[in-house]
């Protein structure tokens, strides 16, 4: 019986990571040129500028797999205080931030989200020219939905360089949000 879980377990395993195995895909992120590259075999098929963790939230270096996926993720962590006219009051907030009376707390939306370490992944949002997030890598929503669209549950994830070692910064790119 237990000869026969292993074996359900293991084909479950190889069916979960045979399409990035398959397909040879694999995510570098290059922390000193902060940049993300989508690499199928050989060939870079995606590049990417990021904006990653900031010196007190530093990205995770290392090898990693994509270990979830979620296309409209919202972050437990942080987010901003709204008041009761809408306006943010805070844009640097977490759940425990105080909240002004009619106000709330809104979690910060991470579109396209690829979890490569235990809460800390890839997904849309804004890139101010340098490393500025809490750990997560930030890119232009609609190369996050490219990236998304491609990789798989299993996909690897290499996490090389050093935002200490940068080797430019670039300017800001805007958020541009597809909501009315």
């Amino acid at each position: 019986m237990k000869k026969q879980f292993r074996f359900f377990i293991l084909l479950w395993l190889l069916y979960a990571i045979a399409p990035a195995i398959a397909s040879e895909v694999r995510v570098v992120i290059n922390l000193s040129e902060q940049q993300a590259y989508l690499q199928q075999g050989h060939n870079v098929i995606l590049t990417s500028p990021i904006s990653s963790g900031r010196s007190d939230w530093s990205t995770p270096r290392g090898s990693f797999h994509v270990i979830n996926k979620d296309i409209d993720h919202r972050s437990r962590s942080f987010g901003s205080v709204v008041d009761a006219g809408g306006r943010v009051v805070n844009s640097n907030a977490t759940p425990a931030s105080r909240v002004p009376v009619g106000g709330h707390f809104r979690c910060a939306p991470m579109p396209f989200y690829m979890e490569f370490s235990p809460a800390v992944g890839m997904h849309g949002g804004y890139l101010p020219g340098y490393p500025a997030s809490h750990g997560c890598v930030r890119m232009p929503r609609d190369m996050a939905a490219l990236f998304f669209k491609r990789v798989e549950i299993g996909t690897p994830v290499t996490v090389t360089g050093s935002t200490g070692e940068l080797t430019h910064v670039r300017r800001a790119l805007p958020v541009l949000s597809l909501s009315k």
